[in-house]
């Protein structure tokens, strides 16, 4: 029986426990925000500059440890080494773009007649961000560090399944010299921890990012107290190939296999032009049949396992085995293994292919011309990433501009730089992360009027 008061983190290849670490109680939260709110307003009188210099020297630290945080998460959340070490380098990478935005974050002088007019980003207070199990190191990352460079405190509660990666960080901020209830991580279940920090009057906001039926109810809860919330949801991303693209580079099957589809951004609509379509599910075949899925820590491995016993359980059940597919190979034995596959024959308004599945599982759907492709890409209620494969510069402005969604790729499978923003459109989320504009999402603008006329 599972203890409310505990979280067991298991290492999703072997199945077996790695860590037992408290669940943080509702009255923990409060304590947590108690002592951020001083916290939040020394770090705030800092001068800029000196708020930057700690940040560069958190992300030095960070550098230091990165194969310890790499490894740490190969173990707690199943990605592959590569993967790993790119996410440790991520949370690196965005403290010292956040540690400089710390000095730039400016406002603006508007003309007004009889004097001036000055605006200023001024902190929130503490932000909470609740992160989630997929990508538990650099999604904590996002939402934690723009926060702290704009010269809020965070609350950071990970998913329960993933919390060692987020203590490690935090404990590496305090190395770092960072002051101490700044940057406070506290692991546990989303219906006590999770819901506290959402409820709490003193959070100034919250950064969500998970299911989007949970996401609801954040939105919900936070509206209540009129509270602002940004929240990345799920995704059913397309994969648009029309008939000039480079079938190699399109068809990549990492574009949905990556983190074994456990990727909000997964290309797993796969749309492919009708006269190529016997050549695409050719192409896939040999492709799914060559991916090697096994142990993470090995550096041969391209795919690890699914997080949990209940993901592998809730994707199997949207894979009947007498579906027709493509299939790869997954091993036996311990760990929570789903071969790479491609569902062939799924009706476009079937479930398969519009809902988020969040496992190695791909549709395969072809389409007639540019206006049937956008109207598949469009048939979901999602809105996060996609791709677009075309030689054709004009066709590519018209298909971009036509799909709704709020990261989109021509000619390329990426979704997220730490310098461009990130969010999504329709059942997908509420605003951005990350970009030029990330420390501004976490600051209240505050207008001032100087009056230049003497007395009468």
């Amino acid at each position: 029986m599972t203890d409310p008061h505990e979280l067991q983190v298991v290492n999703p290849a072997t199945e077996e426990t790695l860590a037992t670490v408290p669940a943080a109680s509702a009255e923990d939260v409060n304590t947590a925000v108690a002592r951020a709110v001083p916290a939040q307003r020394a770090w705030a009188a800092l001068a800029p500059a000196d708020r930057a210099r700690l940040l560069r020297r958190f992300a030095d630290t960070v550098d230091a440890h990165t194969e310890e945080l790499a490894l740490l998460e190969v173990r707690e959340a199943g990605h592959t080494l590569g993967n790993a070490r790119w996410e440790a380098g991520n949370a690196r990478d965005l403290l010292l773009y956040a540690a400089g935005g710390a000095e730039r974050l400016t406002g603006s002088q508007i003309p007004a007649p009889g004097g001036w007019n000055v605006t200023f980003h001024e902190p929130l207070g503490v932000v909470g961000v609740i992160a989630p199990w997929n990508f538990p190191m650099p999604i904590a990352a996002w939402g934690s560090f723009p926060a702290l460079a704009a010269g809020n405190a965070v609350v950071l509660k990970p998913a329960e399944t993933t919390p060692l990666t987020a203590l490690r960080l935090a404990a590496l901020a305090l190395e770092a010299g960072l002051p101490e209830h700044l940057f406070q991580v506290l692991p546990g279940h989303g219906h006590t921890a999770g819901r506290a920090l959402v409820d709490h009057p003193d959070i100034a906001k919250i950064v969500f990012t998970g299911s989007t039926r949970t996401g609801h109810e954040v939105a919900e809860r936070c509206a209540r107290l009129l509270k602002p919330v940004t929240l990345e949801l799920g995704g059913k991303s397309p994969n648009i190939v029309f008939a000039d693209a480079d079938l190699k580079s399109a068809l990549d099957p990492f574009s949905f296999l990556d983190n074994a589809g456990q990727d909000c951004c997964a290309r797993t609509r796969v749309l492919v032009q009708r006269e190529i379509y016997d050549e695409a599910r050719a192409f896939l075949a040999d492709a799914l049949a060559a991916v090697v899925v096994g142990d993470p820590a090995d550096e041969k491995t391209q795919m690890g396992p699914l997080i949990s016993r209940a993901q592998r359980d809730r994707v199997r059940s949207c894979v009947p085995d007498d579906a027709p597919a493509l299939r790869g190979t997954a091993p036996d034995g311990p760990g929570f293994w789903f071969p790479p596959t491609v569902l062939t024959d799924a009706a476009p308004d079937s479930p398969a292919a519009r809902e988020e599945i969040f496992g190695p599982v791909a549709v395969l759907l072809p389409f007639d011309d540019e206006r049937d492709a956008i109207r598949l890409a469009n048939d979901t209620p999602y809105g996060l990433s996609g791709s677009i494969w075309t030689r054709d510069l004009g066709r590519a402005l018209r298909v971009s501009g036509a799909v709704r969604a709020g990261n989109l790729s021509v000619n390329s499978h990426s979704s997220v730089r730490y310098w461009t923003p990130f969010g999504g459109f329709k059942q997908s989320g509420l605003g951005r992360e990350l970009g030029p504009d990330a420390l501004t999402a976490f600051t209240e603008t505050k207008n001032v009027f100087l009056s230049t006329e003497g007395p009468a």
